[in-house]
């Protein structure tokens, strides 16, 4: 045959051309640190109140800094005198791993008269707490592979063990949490990707039972992820998109989970047509030909679903959205050419890649090929009845879903129902930045001592910016709101960093006609109850002055959750919408869609109430973070309707040869058990983000996981297939007249 050698040849392109993607992308692999931004208000629209009131308070105090507090078990006068020994020293220790070569010192910004950091021992005498206040500029910087906040935070802790003062100190804060934060995410390079290609692999060879190519659809995902990693760090590196660890985790996940995905279907093709045809080379082009709609749909699905993401006013979210989508493309295009260039890398001997189970050329006995033979109606019922025999549990799920479709749709949906009821009792109020942990870490354990302590508020207190004309009424408001321990104007003197009072009678800063108003907490700034303070504030000043801004860490907090609220009502009828038009498109019915949409969004509700259960009385999580239940509906709804695709378009490929009951058999039983597999493995990547020691991403990894084994074998295996058989023909409405009697 003529120009037999092509054939090869773009096999062999196709790997070099993937394998220099990978070269590139692995320079850039360890990277993405460097462009990732963990702060909660980095994340906030210029809308916010609390992003407006941070721009007013730059005005009043023109030296921004972050706080990082070592707080203290022990206030005597020899305690106190010990610490600020150890304060002393430290300024002058280097901060290690600074290409500028900065100490402590350099970076700490000084109060009033140059004066450094000060002990100073809590009223009760039992504590000591001293305040560095880390220049914000200098805060932001990268310094090699981790953040500032991470270098000096690791300088100040082990400089404080090395000293053993025989006191037990914590250093907190603000800048203690980032750093705690990024040493969370600092597994996300490593640990969470080898568990999440661990448990693929796993699940691989049980699949395949071939020590061959569960290797060659892990390379595929890890050439995917390469070339996903270069454009998301490109786009990051120039501002474009705001990147951080979770959405980064998430990202990596996305890429692992949809590119086996992928293969799963292609591969399974692939292995049907080798049956029925003798070339390799023949076999891939008609599996790949088979397989390339339903493939495109799916990630045409999962791209436009998280695109929408684009529509959230939270940074975090927007950013997420063309990061996700990328890693999408980047396994699309990874599942259609690198994977079947690696499957014909043999040539003519390519079926090795299934050793030991190669699936044998049958010549004369593939001719009644299921799909195309023209056959009689009990001569179909013959061989639909073989192929259901042949596909084992999933044959026997098929016979009783074509037996009684009504029944069987109906307990699906109300077992669903049952979870789905407890949805109300899900926590969706939000999370204080202390509570994102799981487990105990050294900022969370100096926040308990803080608040034990101190006015653990002072620190990050609540700032108002007030019409001066309405500074003592709002002044007085302010005071008498439960949960505030003081409040006072903001003067020259404070603002340079004296305590409140010690210039007698001094008049407040004035700026463009307005003042600041320092509101003093009892409890933390990073807690639930702060951001319910900050509601009371907000309410009793705006009724005063309307025109008040009310901000700090604890109204960063309430934004990011108001601003969750307001992205649910605007991103899950919109990624709905999106949802059906594309498979409208696919199936070209309309029924059918909106059964599907109906019944993941029935699917969502149940595992949201499964998910409450769990969080609530067993887990004991404090709260959810504000972004799960958005995040979870994009990913549930836009990857559970994938196995609905996978099956309904081979159910539309059988249905318009063998009728719309027949069809569902067939297409049932042919691909239960590869959909399986790819749900499995899916829901099993994601519940590798529970290594990431985060209650957001344990959430979104339980919520994800128990969502798509729910849509695997209730939804597309039970609920769907049920009501399609039992609408009949009319699911496929406009065009069912196309469908086989």
């Amino acid at each position: 045959m003529k120009h037999t050698w092509i054939r090869p040849v773009l096999v062999l392109l196709a790997i070099v051309a993937w394998l220099a993607i990978g070269g590139m992308g692995g320079q850039t692999f360890g990277k993405l640190s460097d462009v990732q931004e963990n702060d909660s208000a980095a994340f906030l629209p210029a809308s916010a109140e609390s992003t407006e009131a941070a721009e007013a308070h730059a005005d009043f105090v023109q030296s921004d800094s972050v706080p990082a507090l070592l707080v203290v078990e022990g206030g005597s006068a020899e305690d106190l005198a010990a610490v600020q020994g150890f304060v002393d020293d430290l300024l002058e220790e280097p901060l290690e791993g600074d290409p500028e070569g900065r100490t402590v010192g350099d970076v700490v910004l000084t109060g009033p008269g140059g004066m450094g950091p000060q002990a100073t021992a809590s009223d009760d005498g039992e504590a000591s707490l001293v305040t560095f206040a880390v220049d914000a500029e200098v805060f932001a910087e990268q310094v090699g592979e981790d953040s500032f906040a991470t270098v000096f935070v690791d300088a100040v802790r082990a400089s404080w063990e090395e000293a053993d003062l025989g006191l037990d100190g914590y250093v907190t804060g603000p800048a203690g949490l980032v750093a705690d934060l990024s040493e969370a995410f600092a597994g996300i390079d490593g640990i969470l990707l080898l568990v999440a290609l661990a448990v693929v692999l796993v699940i691989l060879l049980i699949v395949y039972r071939s020590p061959v190519l569960p290797f060659l659809v892990l390379a595929t995902s890890m050439l995917a992820l390469t070339g996903a990693i270069i454009a998301v760090f490109a786009l990051a590196d120039a501002d474009v998109i705001t990147l951080n660890g979770q959405s980064q985790g998430i990202m990596f996940i996305l890429v692992v989970g949809a590119t086996t995905d992928y293969s799963l279907l292609l591969v399974a093709r692939y292995r049907e047509e080798l049956l029925r045809t003798q070339s390799p080379y023949a076999a891939l082009g008609t599996a790949w030909r088979r397989s390339l709609e339903p493939i495109a749909a799916s990630a045409g699905t999962v791209v436009l679903g998280l695109l929408v993401l684009l529509l959230s006013d939270l940074k975090s979210n927007s950013s997420l959205g063309p990061a996700g989508a990328i890693g999408i493309v980047a396994s699309f295009l990874a599942a259609l050419t690198l994977l079947p260039a690696l499957l014909l890398i043999g040539g003519k001997h390519a079926r090795g890649v299934f050793w030991p189970a190669m699936p044998r050329y049958r010549g004369d006995d593939a001719a009644a090929d299921p799909v195309h033979a023209d056959l009689s109606l009990e001569e179909r019922e013959k061989v639909t009845a073989a192929l259901e025999t042949k596909a084992g549990v999933w044959g026997k799920v098929s016979r009783m879903v074509d037996a009684r479709p009504r029944v069987v749709w109906a307990a699906a949906a109300v077992g669903l129902a049952v979870f789905a009821a407890m949805l109300p009792t899900f926590q969706s109020g939000g999370l204080g930045e202390r509570d994102v942990f799981l487990g105990e870490v050294e900022s969370i354990e100096g926040f308990d001592v803080l608040e034990a302590h101190f006015d653990a508020g002072a620190t990050s207190p609540i700032r108002v910016i007030a019409d001066a004309d309405e500074a003592d009424a709002v002044l007085a408001a302010v005071s008498e709101i439960e949960g505030v321990d003081e409040a006072y104007l903001l003067t020259a003197s404070v603002a340079a960093g004296a305590p409140a009072g010690v210039v007698p009678n001094e008049e407040p800063l004035e700026v463009d006609g307005r003042v600041e108003i320092v509101a003093v907490t009892q409890v933390a700034a990073s807690s639930v109850e702060a951001t319910e303070i900050v509601e009371d504030v907000r309410d009793d000043v705006h009724a005063i002055d309307e025109s008040a801004l009310v901000g700090g860490q604890a109204a960063e907090t309430l934004d990011t959750r108001l601003t969750s609220e307001r992205d649910l009502r605007v991103i899950l009828p919109t990624i709905l919408l999106v949802i059906l038009v594309v498979l409208m498109l696919l199936l070209r019915a309309v029924v059918a869609p909106v059964l599907i949409i109906l019944a993941n969004v029935l699917s969502f509700a149940a595992t949201m109430g499964l998910a409450a259960v769990v969080f609530n009385h067993v887990l004991d999580f404090p709260g959810t973070d504000p972004a799960v239940p958005l995040l979870g509906f994009v990913f549930l709804v836009a990857l559970g309707v994938d196995y609905s695709i996978f099956l309904m378009s081979r159910a539309r490929e059988e249905s318009l040869v063998h009728g719309n009951r027949e069809g569902m058999r067939r297409a049932l039983a042919v691909t239960g058990g590869v959909i399986t597999s790819a749900g499995i493995v899916l829901a099993a990547t994601f519940a590798a983000l529970s290594v990431i020691p985060l209650i957001f991403l344990a959430q979104i990894a339980f919520i994800v996981s128990v969502g798509v084994l729910i849509d695997t074998f209730v939804v597309r295996s039970l609920l769907v297939p049920g009501l399609v058989a039992d609408v009949g023909r009319l699911s496929w409405w406009p065009f069912h007249k196309k469908i086989a009697d």
